[in-house]
């Protein structure tokens, strides 16, 4: 309930909502695919988060790297609004957000070969049986990070919970990835992971490189 007070109050702020909307892809109803040199600008290497909750990682990783393009994706229309004005407050020309559930972008609006990263960090478990069927992570999903990614990239994992690792790891290797020994910058850098990491909660990673 204080998530969705403060996005009201947020996006109830004028100044605030045009910052935000610098940085928010507009949504049409008649788009099925995301072109992002058209929409940065330019032809350079792209990178999303799925999930990106406030942007704690993403927008210091869009200023860590200003020759790469990012995409913060997140499908809460509250979080995507203090999302939003996070990122246009940053300044950053190379960062956008998207409303929208990872699963439609990821399976459905990306060209094959079009990301050189791809960020999922601490999607929710849906631990309960009968909520399974809402999880993030699917063959078909890791088919199609598999798809959508270039030779040579990486797709990084990072959960919180033993079990639902388990389960991805795995799916990722089925789907055709190999495991890379790359360290998983968002394991250690989101909200989420800052939080679980001064908790003293076990975090599992793991980067999964698609073969050349």
């Amino acid at each position: 309930m204080a998530r969705l007070r403060k996005g009201t109050r947020i996006w109830g702020n004028p100044q605030a909502r045009e910052i935000a909307e610098r940085v928010l892809i507009k949504s049409d109803a008649k788009l099925f695919t995301i072109d992002p040199p058209a929409m940065f600008g330019r032809s350079a290497p792209i990178e999303i988060e799925i999930g990106a909750g406030k942007g704690e990682f993403i927008i210091e990783r869009a200023a860590e790297f200003p020759e790469r393009d990012f995409i913060a994706v997140e499908l809460s229309g509250t979080i995507t609004r203090v999302l939003a004005v996070r990122c246009g407050r940053a300044g950053i020309d190379n960062l956008r957000v998207a409303r929208m559930d990872a699963r439609t972008l990821v399976n459905l609006m990306l060209e094959e070969s079009s990301v050189s990263a791809f960020h999922i960090y601490f999607p929710d478990p849906w631990p309960k049986e009968r909520h399974v069927k809402h999880r993030l992570f699917t063959p078909t999903l890791a088919a199609n990070l598999y798809r959508t990614l270039e030779a040579g990239a990486i797709a990084y994992v990072a959960t919180d919970v033993r079990d639902y690792a388990a389960e991805i790891f795995p799916m990722m290797e089925l789907a055709g990835f190999i495991r890379a020994a790359e360290a998983v910058p968002g394991a250690v850098r989101t909200g989420f992971a800052r939080k679980y990491v001064a908790a003293g909660k076990p975090i599992f990673s793991a980067a999964f490189r698609k073969p050349l």
